[in-house]
């Protein structure tokens, strides 16, 4: 019987989609978060890992936030 608990994504999993869901070049994101094409690239590929202060200026961006969930 399958689980009945929802399963969470991960930063890492929300930032590669909505940054692979985007309709703007990795040049164009580049400009807008500065964050390294290159570094993008590899990260919306499953290359490597984003530093957390990229993965700020992408969330900001993307306006995405982390809530604390326990204790609802």
């Amino acid at each position: 019987m399958p689980s009945k608990r929802k399963k969470y994504r991960t930063i890492t999993d929300t930032l590669r989609r909505a940054i692979n869901d985007s309709e703007l070049s990795f040049k164009a994101l580049e400009r807008e978060t500065g964050v390294v094409r290159q570094s993008l690239m590899k990260f919306a590929r499953g290359e490597r890992s984003l530093r957390l202060d990229m993965a700020d200026k992408l969330a900001k961006f993307f306006g995405l936030e982390i809530t604390d969930r326990k204790g609802k």
